[in-house]
């Protein structure tokens, strides 16, 4: 034994071959500080040694590195600009070492490698792995980009146009993909991946194989001539311009500093990686999406708990065939879990079944199922009028008409009809669920389970817990919800419950606006463009449909009279008695067309503009800040109530909510993220401006105490603990 740490060890095989093998105590290796101090030390050990023939690294798991450890990042982004440098440097100067090693090295992969994992195998001569291996630079997804030779090495190994579009897209990549583009030399079984290594060292030992040039290659300059480079670079920036945007500036930078360093040797190109890398991680767009990384994390961490803590979902139920039924009844479906979608009628069972049927098709036109995996999927849903066919179901989901009187005796109904260990959960948007419950004789099994439309591209799921509802309830629902692939968050009940309850004051904020003269599709082009909504709120509200969010103001105006109820009309009034409802009939606060491919096409529609005049008749011009602050601090101050009153059990789970059901846009990281960030202080002088409009620009005392004792919602000792 060469060397033995904790993270990895290192031995002799056979003809004085060097195996290092990762092997980090968690189920997976990470490059965290202390692999890499224990990497250092284990490096070490191999350049003291004169009797080597050749180096594999190689894992004790079944994945070669997962990446960096992302729980140490934002802690290490606060540190000086200096030592984080500094840090980087080391880090480099290690894989130099391992590259600079006066023998052939080989890479032996299985399963991922990914962000500093890909880098640590860039380092080496050759890479061989079995068709297990998924090979990946994913840094600019987490507002960053490589920081351990990514930018260097992957464009000398695959060329310039190859690296761009693998570290812009930030995916991962299959084996074979890997293997055509260079990054992987071979695949081979993966019982013969050691065997195959060893021999692959002994040929490149002997001279049968050019490890020195292909070092050589990649301490080098990239070879591009001038138009060359010109034309790769300045198509990949037009690309990356169209797809990020302004507001995720990690991608163009990567661009940029692989154009800079095109012309440089390793160590010059890697000082200049360091120096971007280190720029990155002082923006607030690092820390955001940083944050989002482990807020998920935290949120699929108590999904896991459930699981483990409840029976399984074998077989559900589906109460109500429409769109949203029928959606609902794919998603589980197509995840394994077999459902009944029941009815009162055969047109209405005829729509779920053709809206399960679209998404399959959907799903075979773009090569992700074949022929038999859709007709299998649709097998397990069966669709049927009676009750009867709810016998052996673990989970009925209601998705009846939103109207309390009528899920209230569909309630009552299928609880008579399935066994006493069966959950009920509703599929309410608004209605309280603890007043649903009370059409139950067992309340303790039910709650809601609101899915966001449409449920198939929709990540979050609401888990509403009511007055009675037991642990298990929840337990056993928030497990059904994440093997269905959505991330499910539990929240208390309440009017809107969190997210209708944080949107609609939202929406007040957008009436408000325009019924004191701002133009809506200005609204909208700010709150797109400038804060980077996917859509503005006029838009959003035409997409929703005008009646739903007219019926979903009322609801939240007798829930929250103090905050949300209005005197007068407002700006959804006017579009529903106008029987403007937007999308659904072509006409909202825009006009909808069909373009070229059938979708809808928006425009700003005179019509509009004329009934807006019943309740204002100005035109005033808002500042975009204005307009965003305007927008924003109503919602802002019903996320940080809801947090206070227990509606929502962390900052993490409110600020997933937010980004994964009504699309908040993730380069803030969510409401408390973006708090922090701005600063509590600054925040609450900005509300203060706007007092004047309302209760609700009114900031809380609460959060006026945390901005006074300089608390954050993210301290960033709880940071890695999420």
């Amino acid at each position: 034994m060469i060397y033995q740490g904790d993270a990895l060890s290192i031995e002799i095989v056979e003809g004085n071959i060097a195996k290092l093998c990762f092997n980090s105590k968690g189920s997976i290796n990470k490059l965290d500080s202390a692999t890499l101090a224990s990497l250092d030390q284990a490096v070490s050990a191999l350049e003291q040694r004169s009797d080597l023939a050749g180096l594999m690294l190689t894992t004790a798991k079944d994945a070669f590195i997962m990446g960096a450890d992302i729980t140490e990042f934002l802690a290490m982004f606060d540190l000086p600009e200096a030592t984080l440098g500094n840090w980087l440097t080391q880090a480099n100067q290690l894989f130099n070492r391992i590259e600079d090693l006066p023998y052939p090295t080989v890479s032996v992969v299985r399963g991922y490698a990914l962000g500093g994992g890909c880098e640590c195998i860039l380092a080496t001569d050759f890479r061989i792995g079995d068709a297990s291996a998924r090979i990946g630079l994913p840094e600019t997804k987490l507002g960053i980009m490589p920081g351990f030779g990514g930018t260097v090495r992957l464009p000398r190994l695959i060329g310039a146009d190859n690296a761009l579009e693998w570290i812009t897209t930030a995916k991962d990549h299959k084996a074979a993909a890997c293997l055509t583009v260079g990054v992987l030399d071979a695949i081979v079984d993966t019982e013969q991946l050691e065997a195959s290594a060893i021999q692959l060292l002994k040929d490149a030992a002997a001279g049968k194989q050019d490890w020195q040039g292909r070092r050589a290659q990649k301490t080098a300059p990239l070879t591009l001539d001038k138009l060359e480079a010109a034309m790769s670079f300045s198509t990949a920036e037009g690309m990356v311009a169209a797809k990020a945007g302004p507001h995720y500036p990690a991608p163009m930078l990567a661009v940029n500093t692989i154009a800079a360093a095109a012309g440089l040797g390793r160590d010059q190109a890697l000082a200049l990686e360091q120096e971007n890398f280190v720029k990155l991680t002082q923006t607030s767009v690092a820390r955001a999406l940083v944050g989002i990384f482990l807020n998920d994390q935290f949120i699929k961490g108590k999904a896991k708990r459930a699981a483990k803590a409840a029976p399984a979902t074998k077989k559900a139920a589906v109460l109500g065939a429409g769109i949203m039924g029928g959606g609902i009844a794919y998603q589980s479906a197509s995840k394994g879990i077999p459902a009944v979608m029941k009815d009162i009628n055969d047109a209405a069972l005829a729509l779920g079944m053709t809206e399960a049927g679209k998404l399959l098709n959907k799903q075979l036109e773009r090569g992700r199922i074949d022929g038999k995996q859709l007709a299998q999927v649709l097998a397990s849903i069966t669709p049927t009028l009676s009750y009867d066919a709810l016998q052996g179901v673990d989970t009925v989901v209601e998705a009846v008409v939103e109207n309390p009187k009528i899920k209230g005796q569909v309630l009552a109904e299928v609880e008579a009809s399935v066994s006493d260990d069966t959950v009920i959960a509703s599929n309410t948007s608004t209605i309280p669920i603890s007043a649903l419950a009370k059409h139950l004789k067992h309340p303790e099994r039910f709650c809601g389970m609101h899915f966001f439309n449409p449920v198939h591209r929709m990540p979050l799921v609401e888990i509403i817990r009511g007055e009675y509802t037991s642990n298990e309830t929840i337990n056993k629902v928030v497990a059904y919800a994440a093997a269905m692939g959505k991330s499910p968050i539990v929240v208390n009940d309440c009017p809107g419950f969190f997210v209708n309850r944080v949107l609609f004051p939202y929406f007040f904020g957008f009436s408000q606006l325009v019924a004191d003269g701002a133009d809506f599709v200005k609204v909208d082009n700010v709150m797109e463009k400038q804060f980077g909504w996917p859509m503005g709120p006029a838009y959003l509200l035409d997409v929703v449909g005008i009646d739903t969010g007219h019926h979903a103001a009322a609801v939240m105006a007798d829930g929250f009279p103090e905050r949300m109820s209005k005197s007068g009309k407002d700006a959804i009034d006017v579009m529903y008695e106008a029987k403007r409802f937007g999308q659904k009939n072509g006409k909202g606060f825009y006009a909808y067309s069909q373009d070229k491919r059938g979708k809808p096409k928006k425009d700003a529609d005179p019509e509009s503009y004329q009934l807006l005049t019943a309740i204002t008749d100005q035109s005033v011009t808002f500042t975009d800040d204005d307009i965003i602050a305007r927008m924003m601090i109503p919602l802002i101050n019903e996320v940080v109530l809801c947090l206070e009153e227990g509606i929502i059990g962390s900052p993490a789970e409110a600020d997933m909510a937010l980004v994964y059901g009504i699309g908040f846009p993730p380069f803030h990281g969510g409401v408390f993220r973006y708090l922090d960030n701005m600063g509590l202080t600054e925040y609450i002088a900005l509300a203060d401006k706007f007092a004047h409009l309302g209760p609700l620009y009114q900031v809380s005392d609460g959060l006026r105490d945390m901005a006074a004792n300089k608390h954050l919602f993210y301290p960033l000792a709880q940071e890695t603990t999420a």
